[in-house]
C-alpha cells in the first residue's frame, strides 16, 4: 500500500471509492437513491478539482497495486484557535480491515500538526458504527451529538475531537443581530465556508438553545440551509458544501 497526494487524475477513482464506501457503511440505513444523490452533490468533479489544488487541504490517496482504494481530506480552519477538520475518510469495502484507514488518518494528522493546528475534529453519522468505533480507537474524544437533516431525513451525527496543541479554552463573542437579538457565538463550533467559516450561534450564554449561524465573512446571521444541509449567507454569498458522511474504517 502506498500513500501520496491526490491529483486531478484521481478524481474519477475518488468518486468511485466514495460511492462504494458509502453504500457499505450506510446502505442498511439510507436509500441507495439518496446515496447516489449524495455522491453527485458531495463529490462533484469540479469541486474535487479545486480541492486537490487547495493549499489549505491535506488530501492523500491510498493505492494498492497502483489503484486508488482509499482517500481522506482535511483542511485547516483559521479561527481564534487553529483547527484541522477532517472532511472525509473513505476506504473501499474490499480493502477494509487492512490498516489503510489508520494509515490515511496518520498521514492527515501529520500534515495538520505540521500546519500547527491546536486540535483535530471529525464527524460521523451514528449509523456508521464502524466509523464511530474507528475514531474512538484512534484516540478521538466524543464531544457531542447533533441531528442533521439530509434529503428531508434526520440523522444523528457524532462529533469527535483530538487535542494536539496547548489551547483548550472555548472562545466566544456576543453579537447583536439586525433584528435586535443578542446571540452568543461559539468559535470552537464551525463549518468551513467558501470565503470564511460559519460559526454556531446560541440564544443563551449556556449554549442550550441554538439560534443559527454567524457568517465569518460578513458577520451576518441571515444564513439559509437547504435539505442537503448546504448553507449560504444571503448577505455576502459565503457558502458551505452539503454535509458529507464520513465512512472511516
Amino acid at each position: 500500500m502506498d500513500l501520496r497526494a491526490a491529483t486531478a487524475a484521481d478524481i474519477d477513482a475518488v468518486r468511485s471509492v466514495a460511492r462504494e464506501s458509502l453504500v457499505a457503511s450506510y446502505g442498511h440505513a439510507v436509500d441507495e437513491e439518496l446515496l447516489d444523490e449524495a455522491v453527485e452533490e458531495w463529490y462533484d468533479a469540479g469541486d474535487l478539482g479545486d480541492d486537490v489544488t487547495d493549499d489549505d487541504a491535506v488530501f492523500p490517496v491510498a493505492l494498492v497495486d497502483g489503484v486508488v482504494v482509499g482517500f481522506a481530506e482535511s483542511y485547516v480552519v483559521g479561527r481564534r484557535e487553529r483547527v484541522g477538520e477532517i472532511d472525509w475518510l473513505h476506504v473501499h469495502p474490499d480493502h477494509r480491515e487492512s490498516g489503510i484507514g489508520s494509515a490515511l488518518l496518520e498521514h492527515v494528522e501529520s500534515g495538520l500538526r505540521s500546519a500547527e493546528v491546536d486540535r483535530i475534529e471529525a464527524r460521523v453519522l451514528v449509523d456508521n458504527e464502524a466509523g464511530t468505533e474507528f475514531y474512538e480507537r484512534e484516540g478521538y474524544e466524543l464531544t457531542g451529538e447533533r441531528d442533521v437533516d439530509i434529503g428531508g431525513e434526520t440523522f444523528a451525527e457524532r462529533e469527535y475531537r483530538k487535542q494536539v496543541g496547548r489551547l483548550t479554552g472555548i472562545s466566544e463573542a456576543v453579537y447583536e443581530t439586525e433584528a435586535g437579538d443578542t446571540v452568543h457565538v461559539a468559535f470552537d463550533e464551525s463549518d468551513r465556508g467558501s470565503r470564511a467559516p460559519f460559526y454556531v450561534a446560541y440564544a443563551d450564554p449556556d449554549h442550550g438553545q441554538r439560534y443559527g449561524y454567524l457568517c465569518g465573512n460578513c458577520e451576518g446571521t441571515d444564513v439559509a440551509i437547504d435539505t442537503m444541509d448546504r448553507m449560504e449567507c444571503r448577505d455576502c454569498g459565503n457558502r458551505r458544501k452539503p454535509t458529507r458522511w464520513d465512512a472511516a474504517y
